[in-house]
């Protein structure tokens, strides 16, 4: 394998990016570019090849740690950390983009939205959607991470934040790292709870989605939607 400055300079990445734009590079190029250079012995495409060939498809590279980039032979700190920092660049960047565009008009649509940030975490993840009158995301809030307690989540708070948005309505969603959406005792407890609190907030309360891997539960309609 050659080194990138031993290529014809209209193969190598960097110069195809300019010529024919992003998306006419491969996986293995555009990690190239974000890696910069390889080692003495191997060329920085053979380093990203490296990087790819310790994943099963390409979505997994969204889910690698910093730890885990460093088992990979030629990967330091610096490129470890800059591949972490892209990665988590563009997960913003398609959450901003969903939120912009989001109609939520069903269970379906909130799971849409949030799926590819939820069902991943191994932890839960407590989130508030804000929705305007015509049911579009205004904003969504992580709430607190962790096993849901109704004594965690404080409902004064939520609705204070909601009335400082000019939202009509709220949805709660969190995920299950087990898989299994179906609500715990704790789950309906809190919602229970945070029903409550809309009421007399004056401020709808729409559902409360809970996302597990390929299905979601909706408390609203008591059911569990396999996708």
């Amino acid at each position: 394998m050659y080194l990138v400055k031993e290529m014809p300079k209209e193969e190598r990445p960097r110069e195809r990016l300019l010529a024919y734009g992003a998306n006419a590079l491969s996986n293995e190029e555009l990690l190239a570019i974000l890696l910069r250079t390889g080692r003495k012995d191997l060329s920085v495409l053979e380093l990203s090849k490296n990087v790819l060939y310790h994943l099963e498809s390409l979505e997994d590279l969204k889910r690698m740690t910093v730890q885990e980039l460093l088992q990979v032979k030629g990967i330091k700190e610096a490129k470890a950390t800059t591949i972490i920092a892209a990665i988590e660049l563009g997960k913003r960047l398609s959450n901003l983009n969903r939120e912009k565009k989001s109609l939520i008009q069903s269970p379906y649509d909130v799971y849409m939205l949030l799926h590819h940030e939820l069902s991943h975490l191994e932890q839960e993840h407590f989130i508030c959607i804000y929705l305007n009158t015509k049911s579009e995301v205004i904003k969504k809030d992580t709430i607190f991470i962790g096993t849901i307690n109704q004594t965690l989540i404080h409902p004064r708070e939520i609705y204070k934040h909601a009335i400082k948005l000019s939202a009509a309505a709220v949805l709660f969603v969190h995920n299950h790292p087990s898989g299994d959406s179906t609500p715990s005792k704790a789950d309906i407890k809190a919602t229970t709870s945070l029903m409550e609190a809309s009421t007399i907030m004056g401020i709808d309360l729409i559902d409360h989605i809970i996302i597990g891997h390929h299905e979601y539960y909706s408390l609203k309609e008591q059911k569990k939607t396999k996708i």
